[in-house]
């Protein structure tokens, strides 16, 4: 894919050297030019000095061929302002922007804007690291879905995965097994340390901790 970054702070720049390690063609913008050595020796992607909203920074970068249009920069003006001219001006198919401010996120999110809210994400995090230490409630923003460890205990054990899902409540995502992930298939059976990593309605997290005993 051909990705422009616009912020090369420290969530840019990883996600830029990430892309790259990936085979991805990467643009990364940023006003401060200085900005640009957080990339690390490794970096050979595209480094331009300038505004993310900018017309001609942006064709410069190539956003008329752009694949996804990703900006991460400290302002929310700023980000809200490059992702609707990626969006509405050169038609970038997938524009997403990280603002700061919930109320905002959620503003412009039923304008049809593709946002993530870091601070959403950060706290609700917090929030179950204090509350819930087997849950984890930031697999989506609206917080409908979150993901739940289970030990397997002595009444799991011998148990196929298609006993424990729950209908519309429940379902196994990972087994954590000596170590190792594994994505399970309908038929695996679970065994003695191993770990469930499951993905529940946030509506149905207590009767799913009681049922499995967490």
């Amino acid at each position: 894919m051909y990705i422009i970054i616009v912020g090369c702070g420290r969530v840019g720049s990883e996600l830029a050297n990430l892309l790259q390690k990936e085979g991805h063609d990467v643009v990364i913008i940023d006003k401060n030019h200085k900005s640009f050595h957080k990339l690390g020796p490794t970096f050979n992607g595209i480094t331009l000095t300038g505004n993310g909203y900018d017309s001609e920074i942006l064709k410069e970068a190539g956003v008329e061929k752009a694949d996804a249009f990703c900006v991460v920069t400290n302002g929310d003006n700023t980000n809200i302002m490059s992702a609707q001219v990626a969006k509405t001006i050169f038609k970038v198919p997938k524009v997403i922007a990280r603002i700061y401010d919930p109320k905002r996120a959620n503003i412009y999110k039923h304008l049809g804007l593709d946002v993530i809210s870091g601070t959403i994400l950060f706290a609700a995090m917090l929030r179950d690291k204090i509350i819930e230490s087997h849950f984890t409630g930031f697999l989506i923003e609206t917080g409908e879905l979150g993901v739940i460890n289970i030990p397997v205990g002595k009444e799991l054990i011998g148990k196929k995965i298609c006993d424990v899902n729950i209908s519309d409540e429940f379902l196994v995502a990972t087994i954590v097994r000596r170590k190792n992930a594994i994505i399970p298939k309908q038929d695996t059976v679970l065994e003695k340390g191993d770990l469930l990593m499951g993905i529940v309605k946030t509506v149905s997290l207590l009767k799913i901790k009681k049922i499995f005993g967490v």
